[in-house]
């Protein structure tokens, strides 16, 4: 059966099955909205992030709470399992990413750097390296095992400059990416 997962502002992380809809499972744990879950590589375990600072992982089967990690000052906005499933990383508000042991739920290491919120995390094929984008306007990849910035990467901004003005009926979302791709400053429309 294939199961999709989803969390929401209502503090509940729910699984559902895909070909019907329907919802399978109902997972409580959570204290406040769930902004990130991702399944391990073997589907056996679920972990998700919170506006509550925390990550938890949960037991896919059963919908049991596993573990609950915690460490982050601020809201939890990404979370990401390594490719051999070992080890989780969480990308914050408080500005780091924070790796921890599945099997145990032990905090491993911070991994600091970026100036704003990290929004998302992901490790590389090989597990070896992590990427963490930030609302910095950086991506940064950094060596697991020891925690050092690899390289800080700055994506290009193609409309720098073009600051587009007197826009009326734009969405949110596009008036951010529109910030994003550097064709308005704050606060222009």
């Amino acid at each position: 059966t294939q199961t999709l997962a989803s969390g929401s502002g209502d503090q509940m992380v729910r699984l559902w099955k895909v070909s019907t809809g329907e919802c399978l499972k109902i997972l409580q744990g959570h204290s406040n909205g769930v902004r990130s879950v991702v399944f391990s590589p073997d589907g056996q375990t679920l972990a998700s992030g919170s506006e509550d600072k925390m990550v938890k992982l949960w037991k896919t089967n059963t919908g049991a709470c596993l573990k609950t990690l915690q460490g982050h000052s601020n809201w939890v906005r990404s979370v990401a399992f390594s490719p051999d499933g070992q080890t989780i990383a969480s990308g914050s508000y408080d500005q780091t990413v924070k790796l921890w042991e599945v099997r145990t739920g032990r905090y491993l290491k911070t991994l600091q750097g970026h100036s704003d919120s990290v929004t998302s995390v992901t490790f590389s094929p090989d597990g070896q390296t992590l990427a963490s984008g930030s609302e910095d306007g950086t991506i940064k990849l950094w060596d697991v095992k020891t925690g050092k910035c690899l390289k800080t990467l700055r994506p290009p901004r193609p409309y720098e400059g073009i600051n587009i003005t007197g826009a009326t009926g734009l969405t949110e979302a596009q008036k951010d990416s529109l910030k994003a791709l550097g064709a308005v400053e704050d606060g222009e429309f």
